[in-house]
């Protein structure tokens, strides 16, 4: 059966300073497009049927660097809205909020346009991506890949597998890393988890990444 692969976005500047990132559209940081690049060989050996990606720049320009080509765009593939908590770090929450827990808590509201959203909300999404993905794959058939966010990722892993959105606090998932969901007698698994090309291997296979940190 095709599998389905999970990307998460390269580094952005947010991703070094922890702050929580949804709407707010950065670029990738120099090392976030080096690590785009560096799945290029990870996805060699793949032959897919359909790319999903979100809409984010840091998304859409991850797929252009890892080679992936005629991306459709997904608004459903956008990262968990952190309505009040946008730009926030979890540190700066647990000052006020000391048990504060994402997965469990959810956020804080925010403007108008980008209230926030809870984990179900978010498994929502997750669900009407799967219900797509699942057209397509087939037993044999090629792969699709989705280029996304990490929180919107780990939430999606956890309802491919059947379980409640909050279970996405199970799966730490790092920038610029390939993941795939499969099958194993007819039921969901993972195949592989947080994949990324070692740096050595990195530079070899493109020297202009030499020196990259």
């Amino acid at each position: 059966m095709g599998e389905l692969i999970l990307i998460r976005h390269g580094e952005t500047a947010w991703t070094l300073s922890g702050q929580h990132t949804s709407y707010t559209d950065l670029p990738l940081t120099a090392h976030g497009e080096q690590q785009a690049r560096a799945l290029v060989p990870l996805l060699a050996d793949h032959s897919i049927a359909l790319t999903l990606v979100s809409p984010a720049q840091r998304a859409r320009r991850t797929a252009e660097l890892a080679g992936l080509t005629s991306p459709r765009l997904t608004p459903d593939l956008r990262e968990w809205d952190y309505g009040g908590y946008e730009g926030v770090t979890t540190a700066e929450i647990q000052r006020t909020l000391p048990r504060w827990n994402l997965w469990t808590d959810g956020v804080a509201l925010g403007p108008v346009e980008h209230p926030g959203e809870s984990p179900s909300e978010v498994g929502d999404r997750a669900d009407r991506v799967l219900a797509e993905v699942r057209t397509v794959l087939r037993p044999d058939g090629d792969d699709v890949t989705l280029v996304a966010h990490s929180h919107f990722l780990r939430v999606l892993t956890a309802r491919y597998l059947e379980l409640a959105p909050s279970a996405g606090a199970l799966f730490q998932l790092s920038t610029g890393t390939l993941s795939r969901l499969g099958a194993e007698h007819g039921r969901p698994v993972i195949t592989a988890w947080n994949v990324a090309l070692p740096h050595g291997l990195r530079v070899a296979a493109s020297p202009d990444m030499a020196g990259a940190t």
